[in-house]
């Protein structure tokens, strides 16, 4: 008995290993955001190992896109459930998001470092790149999600919500409302076909997770009132942001940003070239909260800043794709949560349109040369479709030229 066990043991750390080289390689190459990722995906998973069959990818995707937070993470993370349990999908979030986390973090103590002697225009540069993005990011999002009139409304009124109500518990009013406009105006096909995921967690233990979710969610700015301290309150701030983000990691840019700039701890300089510089590193958008964290103008700040914002934003992905694993079969098949979902999908839009405003848009654009390059980086990405990180380069080179002979 002690042999087999012994045995299981080595052959899940080997599929561990196996989850976390096979996502690290990811984590060097996905570049393009997170559709692009769920693009690379399918074709390491389904095509070439055959992880999954086509429909319990579509199923899984499905899954995370309705969950808050980072979708391509969470169906990273289910997959390395799927293989290895609870170490592999560890493995795989380790994996996919290490290369941006280490890269942001040592361009954040750049910028601390020797931020003075870097080049004005090329730092400036980054926020026009963040300019482009969500404008991508905007476009993208609402040919796909609103698709009619009511949704397009929805999006309106959560632009205007978001803009008079510029906090994280007003975005969070704006997608609550939305789902109940949803739930009572929309209507979704009942798709009944699918193939069951090859994940085995039981309902106990996946109640138990959701559990301790809901329990973080409510306890960690409880436990921060009763016990003042910066590191609990940085938790707070990046595991709401991670509870609470429906979209991707373009839609979390305006509860970081509420989180992090009101109350001092990064200057909004700092923040939007951050958000720039997101954009040339491979991986998620998420690992944005390692560059915060290793900004911080006071401690914890540096690696460890970084260590304690990364680990914050995302552990509410894990435990609430593992909790809700065992309750998808039911939920997918229900046509009122999906028509509650088409709600909240027109709001991220509204959300993601009141942060191109603001901040994104007012901290960049200045003058007749910041929305020229604005524009022919919004061009380069959506219509030439250049990689991002090539954009991100060629910006900073622009920007920096534009500050020397202008």
């Amino acid at each position: 008995m002690l042999v087999i066990e012994s045995e299981v043991k080595r052959d899940a750390l080997a599929n561990a290993w196996v989850v976390f080289l096979v996502f690290l390689r990811l984590g060097l190459t996905a570049f393009g955001g997170p559709i692009a990722h769920l693009g690379y995906f399918r074709e390491e998973f389904v095509t070439r190992r055959r992880w999954l069959s086509e429909r319990s990818y579509a199923d899984l995707v499905a899954l995370c896109q309705f969950l808050p937070g980072p979708a391509s993470s969470q169906v990273g993370m289910a997959i390395g459930l799927s293989r290895a349990g609870i170490t592999g999908a560890l493995a795989a979030w380790v994996g996919f998001t290490l290369p941006s986390a280490v890269a942001l973090v040592l361009f954040a103590i750049s910028i601390s470092t020797w931020g003075d002697v870097l080049p004005a225009g090329a730092l400036h540069s980054l926020k026009l790149v963040a300019v482009a993005v969500v404008a991508q990011a905007v476009w993208g999002m609402a040919r796909n999600l609103c698709t009619d009139t009511t949704r397009i409304t929805i999006a309106a009124f959560s632009t205007c919500i978001a803009l008079l109500l510029p906090n994280a518990w007003g975005q969070v009013g704006v997608i609550a409302a939305a789902a109940v406009v949803g739930l009572a105006l929309l209507k979704s096909a009942r798709d009944l076909t699918h193939d069951p995921l090859p994940i085995s967690i039981s309902r106990r233990v996946g109640g138990l997770l959701l559990a301790i979710f809901f329990s973080l969610l409510v306890g960690l700015p409880l436990a921060v009132k009763a016990w003042p301290n910066q590191t609990l309150a940085m938790a707070d701030a990046f595991y709401r942001a991670g509870s609470l983000v429906f979209g991707g990691g373009h839609v979390v840019l305006p509860l970081l940003q509420a989180a992090v700039v009101p109350t001092g701890w990064v200057a909004n300089d700092t923040f939007l070239a951050g958000y720039g510089a997101a954009q040339a590193v491979p991986g998620p958008l998420f690992t944005f909260a390692a560059f915060l964290g290793a900004s911080m103008k006071s401690t914890p700040t540096g690696w460890i800043g970084a260590l304690v914002c990364l680990v914050a934003i995302f552990v509410p992905s894990f435990l609430l794709v593992a909790g809700a694993l065992p309750f998808w079969e039911q939920l997918r098949r229900n046509v009122r949560t999906q028509a509650a979902i088409a709600g909240v999908n027109a709001s991220v839009v509204g959300l993601l349109l009141a942060a191109l405003y603001h901040p994104v848009w007012t901290s960049a654009v200045h003058g007749p040369a910041d929305f020229g390059l604005a524009v022919i980086t919004f061009v380069a990405l959506m219509f030439w479709k250049l990689p991002p990180w090539l954009v991100v380069i060629c910006s900073g080179v622009v920007g920096w030229l534009l500050s020397v002979f202008l």
